[in-house]
């Protein structure tokens, strides 16, 4: 089994397949705010997998109850913890 390289950067394309997300709403919420960090090369938009992986990890709740105190409706919006 190989082992993942969490300073591995992604490209906009690969970071939409690993989180689930449209690489438009990527890019609002680099406008926004919001999203996971990134890094701007010339123009191209980089993620680290660390640093997806935590603000993954910052959204995972257990219910809805937990979901709806801690977790903002609106991908845009900055968490409450």
């Amino acid at each position: 089994m190989t082992e993942i390289d969490d300073d591995a950067m992604l490209d906009a394309q690969a970071a939409e397949r690993l989180i689930g997300l449209r690489k438009a709403t990527l890019a609002k919420m680099r406008c926004a705010g919001g999203g996971p960090p990134f890094v701007k090369a010339g123009r191209r938009v980089l993620y680290r997998r660390a640093d997806i992986k935590a603000w993954l990890d910052a959204r995972r709740v257990k219910n809805t109850t937990e979901a709806a105190h801690s977790v903002p409706r609106r991908l845009t919006d900055a968490l409450e913890r």
